[in-house]
């Protein structure tokens, strides 16, 4: 196998695809938040926030705004206080939120839904939007200066866990609130959505032009919703780039729990849906993505696996037609999701590293050219165009091999070797980087000059 890195031609820039979802918190303790800090975390997605409903007190508009029949344009109708505390600790780590306007995920909605119905008038919903955007970012109603970037309007409403209206009611419901945002703030935020749960079935639809899906009558209610997926996208865009319901829409937001080559086809199956609608200018955000979802115990005792596999994702995210990408989630508590800290020690897993490694990448900010012949190989260079900085980060996930190192615009004689392996556990190895370089099977390896 043979890797080459060439510091001297830069290809590009670092993406933010170390983003999170859940900050890592427990009532006013947001200690954790440093770790965020150390691996320069670009955005913590706000949704699901604080677990059931929200826990009444966190994000959803149910929750800042909680009787709909209020007056919106009250400051006491609204209930920041502890979403405020939240969000400043958020910004203090120097993460920007990243927010969800909608509702908490309700699993048991077969039993009871709370929340999921449709607002009853969307053009108030979407008022009520706008001050949740004034307090957070113009400091309306004794709020916040964040400068919040990214709004994205629901999450997932192709499933009644998240929504119990038609797809014409969300269409609705996106259509009138980004334009009034839009009208009320411009180009001073990214409106989008709508978090669609993904493409799994893709492969129904090879034209990518959404016509011609013909549902099989003995499809399992898991497969109608995975072809729903497909269908209400095509038609979500057919809505918005109509004359009769234009909406503007600066960014698509998408999510996948399934491997690295899944994952990327499904980032060029968006990115093709948004090309063929004329929105080549909107952004692939890929915000809810986990490669190992699972019981923590499944974490604790392969906790290498999953780490090599999000160092994976990261990397080939970052060659991907993806803009930003947060992985879900970063919260502290008992979860099959929560993949980054543990709740009973307060520190992290194994797989928190890849992220700080991303996170040093990131803050150099530019990506150089790197090439293998490897296969199932991950590579990214960086540099600050300096001189003295650079990292390079190796994944393999094939068989144990070695490979002849190429490496040139840097002086390589200060590389500092830390491994994820059967032996490391990303720790600094000591070694000195040579001509080439050992990469047991499922490994990681950072390399700093």
């Amino acid at each position: 196998m043979k890797i080459t890195a060439d510091f001297t031609q830069i290809t590009g820039k670092i993406k933010p695809m170390h983003g999170g979802g859940q900050p890592p918190f427990s009532g006013s303790n947001f200690s954790l938040f440093k770790y965020m800090t150390a691996a320069h975390m670009p955005y913590s997605r706000l949704h699901d926030v604080g677990g059931w409903l929200g826990q009444d007190l966190y994000v959803d508009i149910p929750n800042l705004f909680r009787d709909f029949d209020a007056d919106e344009n009250d400051p006491a109708s609204y209930d920041f206080a502890f979403t405020d505390r939240m969000l400043k600790a958020i910004a203090d780590a120097g993460v920007e939120p990243f927010f969800r306007l909608g509702i908490t995920i309700e699993n048991s909605w077969d039993l009871k839904a709370y929340r999921t119905a449709p607002p009853k008038d969307p053009a108030k919903w979407a008022r009520i939007c706008e001050h949740i955007v004034r307090h957070y970012n113009e400091g309306w109603a004794n709020g916040l200066h964040l400068g919040i970037t990214y709004w994205e309007i629901w999450n997932e409403p192709e499933q009644p866990a998240m929504w119990a209206g038609t797809p014409e009611q969300y269409f609705e419901l996106y259509e009138v609130t980004a334009n009034h945002l839009k009208k009320c703030f411009g180009d001073s935020i990214k409106v989008g959505g709508y978090a669609s749960c993904g493409f799994y079935a893709r492969a129904i639809d090879p034209t990518c032009d959404g016509k011609n899906i013909v549902a099989s009558p003995t499809a399992t209610a898991e497969q109608k919703l995975l072809n729903l997926c497909i269908t209400y996208a095509h038609r979500f865009f057919d809505w918005i780039t109509s004359a009769e319901h234009h909406a503007p829409i600066d960014f698509f937001s998408w999510h996948t729990y399934t491997d690295v080559g899944e994952a990327v086809a499904m980032a060029e199956y968006a990115r093709k849906i948004l090309d063929n609608h004329g929105l080549n200018h909107v952004e692939s955000i890929l915000n809810e993505w986990n490669t190992t979802p699972g019981p923590h115990a499944h974490v604790r005792a392969e906790g290498r696996l999953p780490a090599i596999k999000a160092a994976s994702m990261l990397l080939a995210l970052q060659k991907s037609g993806v803009d930003v990408a947060c992985y879900y989630d970063t919260r502290l508590g008992p979860s099959v999701y929560g993949g980054l800290f543990n709740p009973d020690t307060w520190t992290p897993y194994l797989t928190y590293y890849p992220f700080l490694s991303f996170g040093t990448a990131y803050a150099l900010g530019k990506e150089v050219k790197t090439e293998t012949d490897g296969q199932n190989v991950y590579l990214l260079g960086a540099t600050d165009e300096s001189g003295k900085h650079g990292v390079l980060l190796i994944v393999n996930r094939g068989d144990a091999a070695k490979a002849d190192l190429e490496i040139t615009g840097i002086d390589t004689a200060c590389a500092r070797i830390t491994r994820i392996d059967e032996e490391y556990d990303y720790r600094y190895t000591g070694e000195a980087l040579g001509n080439t370089i050992t990469l047991p099977k499922d490994s990681f390896v950072e390399i700093l000059f």
